[in-house]
């Protein structure tokens, strides 16, 4: 059991998220960075689908009431154990009655704290992530709060969370070797598919969407980033039928998670957006980089890198590979 002292800013339970329901109306949730979430998971021994404490610029104060195995990563919130700093991206154990202070994020924004067997919520629509705009998942649908108490999954081979890999303990002590942790200051650039509806936007305003410097506002959540910095100009155009009449309205059409619609300014949808609606769609994300973008500060900037769909999937295949040898060298070692 963990008793949450305090919650942080923006902390939630989270897992991959729920697939399949995007059809309804229902958006995935799940980790903004899966990469860090799933690498947090192999260092306690867990599958990547455990769910783990998703935490955002500032990160949670915890005691353990039962031993355990856990592991932080993500951005550097600088934490503790029993006032005695731990590191990040490192296997550790904590014992009952032991408090974990997760202090304030540097580099980044989200980190993520897993422990061995997992945060045992319910599961809703096949998933434990939280989705707090409706108020499903984790742990009552909202963010952790100070008196919330998390359970502990269960801690051997034949739990759902578990890959049967070992004993977690004796993955205590384990680094995750420094080539494989991301430099959050310095990803900076984030690589994005032009359309669904990029043939609104005049041939000078692609052109800027792609080599403008853009400052992520202080509206930036799991919602949406919502991006600061030059004007868009749209083509001029006959309002078609169904569609709003401002120039940046099309009619209704499905929003992918990643994609960069445009009202006034850009705004990246990210893991608890709506799915559909009548602004133009630009662009998308691709998979693998959403995680960076997710790991920028507020007033920080970030650029947009085109690339095609041939390159957006061979990036995930070669993210899957990376994570596979990852998951591969820590279970191996031990």
């Amino acid at each position: 059991m963990i008793e949450i002292r305090e919650g942080g800013i923006s902390s939630t339970v989270q897992d991959l998220g729920r697939s399949g329901n995007y059809h309804i109306g229902m958006p995935p949730s799940g980790a903004m960075d899966p990469y860090a979430h799933s690498v947090a998971n192999f260092l306690v021994g867990n599958d990547a689908g455990a769910a783990t404490i998703e935490m955002t610029y500032q990160g949670i104060t915890a005691t353990f009431r039962e031993d355990a195995v856990i592991a932080i990563t993500g951005a550097d919130m600088s934490p503790s154990v029993d006032g005695e700093p731990i590191g990040m991206w490192e296997t550790v154990a904590v014992s009952a009655g032991d408090e974990l202070e997760v202090s304030f994020a540097t580099d980044g924004a989200r980190a993520y704290l897993a422990v061995a067997g997992g945060i045992d919520v319910p599961e809703v629509m096949g998933s434990r992530s939280t989705y707090t705009l409706v108020g499903i998942g984790g742990h009552e649908g909202r963010g952790l709060e100070a008196g919330d108490r998390l359970a502990i999954g269960a801690d051997d081979a034949d739990s759902n969370e578990r890959d049967g890999s070992g004993d977690p303990e004796e993955l205590v002590g384990t680094e995750l070797p420094a080539e494989y942790v991301p430099d959050y200051a310095e990803e900076d650039t984030v690589r994005i598919v032009l359309g669904l509806t990029d043939y609104r936007l005049t041939d000078e305003a692609k052109e800027t969407l792609c080599d403008a410097e853009w400052t992520i506002s202080p509206e930036a959540d799991r919602t949406g980033y919502r991006l600061e910095g030059p004007d868009l100009e749209f083509k001029e155009r006959e309002q078609p039928f169904g569609a709003g009449t401002n120039p940046s309205n099309v009619v209704d059409l499905g929003y992918p998670v990643g994609s960069i619609q445009v009202p006034q300014k850009p705004i990246v949808l990210m893991q608890d957006a709506v799915t559909g609606g009548g602004y133009a769609t630009v662009g998308t994300v691709i998979s693998v980089d959403r995680g960076l973008l997710a790991q920028r500060q507020t007033h920080k900037t970030v650029a947009f890198e085109p690339v095609d769909v041939e390159a957006a999937l061979s990036a995930r295949a070669e993210r899957n590979d990376r994570l596979e040898e990852i998951e591969s060298e820590i279970s191996g070692d031990h």
